[in-house]
């Protein structure tokens, strides 16, 4: 016999919500082309000058996601590899002309998907819904522990 469940399964709804959020974004950017990860990339790589080793983490890819995505993206004419202006050692990613309207275009589509999915609730459970896990992501679910086996982490927010 099963034990009785005694709390809402909260990983299952923040799982099976994140993983239907992401399916929408991905079948949404791909209309035009977009990876969620190129789309990462673009934004950020617009907001200053980054190395691609920063981009990485702020995408949460490993070295070699990294590279295919940031290869798609030159070889898309949205990106290119460059020295870095203020660390000849470093190369950074830089954002041509036609990936910053690119990037523009696929913010838009993500705020839209965002846009729809908050639009299913009533108005007043809106904010209260993205207030408590704001309160979550930067309080009790802020930081993950040490687990005996690796989980996959989540994309760190911007800071």
């Amino acid at each position: 016999m099963a034990p009785t469940r005694t709390e809402t399964d909260l990983s299952f709804l923040l799982d099976h919500t994140g993983h239907v959020l992401r399916t929408r974004m991905a079948a949404a950017l791909a209309e035009i082309g977009l990876t969620a990860r190129m789309h990462c990339v673009l934004v950020h790589a617009l907001e200053e000058e980054r190395t691609q080793i920063q981009l990485a983490e702020l995408g949460d890819m490993d070295k070699t996601t990294m590279v295919v995505t940031v290869d798609a993206l030159e070889e898309a004419g949205l990106a290119e590899r460059r020295p870095s202006g203020t660390d000849r050692r470093a190369r950074i990613i830089a954002v041509t002309e036609k990936g910053a309207e690119v990037a523009r275009r696929s913010q838009e589509i993500v705020d839209g998907v965002h846009r729809a999915a908050l639009e299913t609730l009533p108005e007043d459970e809106r904010e209260v819904l993205v207030r408590a896990l704001n309160r979550l992501v930067t309080g009790h679910l802020a930081t993950p522990v040490e687990a005996p086996q690796p989980v996959r982490r989540a994309r760190q927010r911007k800071k």
